[in-house]
């Protein structure tokens, strides 16, 4: 179940801006902040509340069209540069190799057999996006003045991803370019399939997640607009809809894999050809270590 989300590709720099006035923009996000801030339905009355901001989000996604900040090519084309990038700023990369897993998608295949304890993959600190160098970056000042946007470290990644991809310059483009260009999550699903869930347990956390996606974007997209710290921000005009919800999954995604079984390598070793997926984090850097043995 699920329609994939999907960004466009082209070379990096500023999107097509769809034919809209400001005004009118800011009247719809404005519309739909309220609409999501609003106390909570009445019980039988969330799918209603669902329709309704739904129906907003859309009328906003059809005038962003065009506006996002895109890349050329597929997620592949870039992994040359991705590994080029990590081996000039001291990681490890000497154990293993990037593989298509078929239905998986795409993760490490270890090279070599790996010794119980061993560390056979690190990543420096300095490489990994964080809400510290978030707060270092140019969001910072919007970051420093924002309360909300402090309390939500989610939120802060995925903006920071945003301006990140939006600036040429920016020294983690080959690492954004690698990125997965399309998700499979709620988030995505097409109306009809989100109707197929009611009378299940998971609906209400699918309603619950696409209206506060729709109030967070709806908030910062304000922020963004209005804020003197956010003047100078690279994605002030390509700050789409589609883009937030996108770089929120790929934080989430990227997220949910930490600490889980982070003892297996050091209890068992791997052998090589095994599918290297998850990752730790350390206040230096980044240890991979793995998600489970192949075969």
């Amino acid at each position: 179940m699920g329609k994939k989300s999907r960004v466009k590709t082209q070379k990096s720099g500023s999107g097509a801006s769809a034919v809209v006035s400001p005004k009118e923009m800011m009247n719809l996000i404005s519309e739909l902040l309220q609409k999501c801030s609003s106390a909570a339905p009445s019980a039988g009355k969330e799918w209603e509340e669902y329709i309704q901001i739904r129906g907003l989000v859309e009328k906003i996604r059809k005038k962003q069209k065009g506006m996002s900040v895109v890349f050329e090519g597929s997620r592949e084309d870039y992994f040359p540069d991705l590994m080029s990038w990590a081996q000039e700023n001291g990681a490890s990369c000497d154990s293993f190799i990037v593989t298509n897993f078929g239905a998986e998608g795409y993760g490490l295949r270890a090279t070599r057999d790996i010794k119980a304890e061993e560390l056979f993959l690190w990543i420096p600190r300095k490489m990994l996006m964080t809400v510290e160098s978030a707060q270092n970056s140019e969001l910072g000042p919007l970051y420093s003045q924002d309360r909300i946007l402090q309390a939500m470290g989610n939120v802060t990644l995925a903006l920071h991803l945003l301006c990140e991809r939006a600036n040429p310059a920016s020294s983690w483009l080959p690492y954004i370019r690698s990125l997965p260009q399309e998700y499979d999550t709620p988030l995505y699903y097409q109306q009809d399939e989100v109707q197929l869930l009611l009378g299940t347990q998971a609906v209400q956390d699918v309603l619950s997640q696409y209206k506060n996606t729709a109030r967070q974007y709806a908030y910062f997209y304000k922020l963004v607009q209005t804020h003197p710290a956010a003047s100078k921000l690279a994605l002030k005009d390509s700050f789409t809809f589609d883009d937030y919800s996108y770089a929120f999954s790929s934080v989430l995604t990227n997220k949910v894999m930490q600490l889980l079984l982070a003892n297996t390598v050091n209890t068992y070793g791997v052998d090589r050809g095994t599918y290297l997926k998850l990752y730790w984090n350390t206040s230096k850097g980044l240890i991979v270590v793995v998600d489970r043995f192949a075969g």
